[in-house]
């Protein structure tokens, strides 16, 4: 099963058209949040009808810039896999959406007790998996992945608990534009796709094993 992952969109929907007309053979596009900065209700339906009639199947998480109208739109389209885990043959996928509480207040901010309760729901979907994606918008605290330009982490504590104690196969997400890149907790391979603005996705191979690797076009 070939993936492709992409977050931090910001509207820029045209590069993930891009990238899912020149990747062969895609089974399956994640989007781990922040579709829209700050968007309506439309802005969200127009971007997801276009990225549907390309194909693949399409998964998504909102992001901590995507409010809550948003979300609704994933949710009736039926690509959210916010607190919902989703199997695809024997690859379960599920997401928390929103970013923890910070001092920006961003339009999609909920506390670490949230964040873990819809981590949990999605896992609890998934007891069939072989194999277990897990996507949420927010990084794990103090990993590769979560570092600020100024160096300070600012990942979500929630998200590095449930991955310890769960041990998901790979953890697919975004937030901290500068942070791109893979990291591990465990067993876990940790990815963080890097602004899709910027022609920054994943590859997630799954078949005997998994293969995770961060591109550019």
């Amino acid at each position: 099963m070939k993936i492709l992952a992409f977050s931090d969109i910001h509207g820029g929907t045209g590069v993930v058209e891009k990238v899912l007309r020149q990747e062969p053979a895609v089974d399956l596009a994640i989007l781990a949040g922040d579709l829209t900065t700050n968007g309506s209700a439309s802005d969200a339906e127009q971007a997801l009808r276009r990225l549907l009639v390309i194909g693949p199947p399409l998964v998504a998480v909102a992001g901590n810039m995507d409010p809550r109208p948003v979300e609704e739109v994933m949710r009736r389209a039926g690509v959210s896999i916010d607190a919902r885990g989703v199997m695809f043959g024997d690859v379960g996928i599920f997401g928390v959406s929103a970013a923890p509480i910070s001092p920006l207040r961003t339009p999609n901010e909920i506390e670490e007790t949230e964040i873990l309760r819809r981590a949990e729901a999605g896992w609890n979907d998934l007891a069939a998996a072989r194999w277990k994606v897990f996507v949420p918008h927010a990084p794990p605290k103090a990993t590769r992945l979560d570092r600020i330009f100024t160096g300070q982490h600012v990942g979500s504590t929630a998200v590095r608990s449930f991955i310890e104690e769960r041990q998901p196969d790979v953890v697919v997400c975004g937030h901290i534009h500068e942070a791109r890149g893979m990291d591990r907790l465990g067993k876990s391979v940790l990815v963080n796709c890097g602004p899709a603005g910027k022609g920054y996705y994943v590859s997630l191979v799954i078949d005997r094993g998994i293969t995770v690797e961060n591109r550019s076009i």
